[in-house]
């Protein structure tokens, strides 16, 4: 896959309302070893990205700015039409916070049981929310932009994450190219086993090439949620009707492995004991990576601590 970045990743062309330069905040978060887990076995090392320093405060902040950018570069996102998209929270966050920041108005259509917190900060940032029935699931919500998109065009510019090629881009980029160099500094090669799920597909896939590259005998593990209710984040995928994100490269995928959300919030009350508040998504990743490291076939495991835990307070999750 060919880089197509120069310089850090998301910057608009534009310096519109003069407030860019949050977009210098995206990115280059840190790694951390996760050494206190005494499941790893000897001559196995698990890595991850702490990607709750964005200023959005997860990872989703580098794809919406680097579709952000290229859709102003193209001119794409012109007019009075209002960015539409639909997210689980994260990625709403950062269109939101992004939004505002260049001025442009942001419409949202997210499913009803994201967590008070995220949806207060979507808020804050002055998004209008539309809010979806949880039970219909993850894809009631993508399915309902898609329809307001056709319904109204002259009214929305759908960015659409999930087909969306510079979602990926950005963490081929970024995520893969930085977890590439942090690791190396840190263990002396690139990862062996990389973890992760899918929510557009475009962590894994990304993050996934970059990685395949540097080790062409890279396994790559695809965390699977539980269908109700679910890891937020996270999209169930195998059954007949569950829509596959179209920049989700499935051939990537090694192995995928179940993660009930009992587990994933039982490995973030761990990690916090360790210092590591993060979320659920995060505690699911971690969950699985100990699985993949406790093989013993891959020395280096490397994985995504995707937000933070102060954003999931509501859901009862740390009490």
């Amino acid at each position: 896959m060919p880089a197509s970045r120069p310089g850090k990743e998301g910057v608009p062309p534009s310096t519109k309302a003069g407030r860019t330069g949050i977009f210098a905040g995206i990115g280059d978060t840190p790694l951390v070893e996760l050494d206190f887990l005494e499941e790893i076995p000897d001559g196995v090392r698990l890595f991850a990205k702490l990607e709750s320093t964005n200023p959005g405060g997860s990872i989703k902040d580098r794809p919406v700015a680097r579709m952000l950018s290229a859709a102003l570069r193209d001119g794409r996102l012109d007019g009075d039409r209002r960015l539409l998209d639909s997210s689980s929270g994260n990625a709403g966050i950062a269109y939101a916070m992004l939004g505002a920041a260049l001025d442009i108005p942001v419409t949202l259509v997210v499913p009803g049981n994201a967590s008070l917190e995220r949806l207060q900060r979507i808020r804050a940032h002055g998004a209008e929310l539309i809010l979806t029935d949880p039970i219909e699931g993850y894809d009631h919500a993508l399915r309902e932009t898609q329809r307001l998109a056709a319904e109204k065009p002259e009214r929305y510019w759908h960015c659409d994450q999930y087909s969306n090629e510079e979602n990926w881009r950005a963490h081929y980029d970024g995520t893969g190219a930085e977890l590439l160099a942090q690791v190396g500094e840190a263990a002396g090669s690139a990862p062996d086993a990389f973890v992760a799920g899918v929510g557009t597909g475009g962590t894994i896939t990304g993050a996934g090439h970059r990685l395949r590259e540097a080790n062409p005998e890279l396994h790559i593990t695809c965390v699977i949620p539980d269908v109700f209710p679910g890891i937020e984040g996270l999209k169930p995928l195998g059954a007949p009707d569950d829509i596959v994100p179209a920049i989700l490269h499935e051939e990537l995928i090694d192995e995928r492995i179940d993660v009930r959300m009992e587990q994933a919030t039982a490995m973030c009350r761990r990690l916090s004991q360790a210092g590591l508040f993060v979320g659920p998504s995060s505690g699911a990743y971690v969950h699985a990576a100990l699985q993949v490291a406790a093989t013993g076939r891959y020395p280096i495991v490397a994985t995504i601590l995707s937000d933070g835990g102060e954003r999931y307070a509501s859901t009862g999750m740390w009490g």
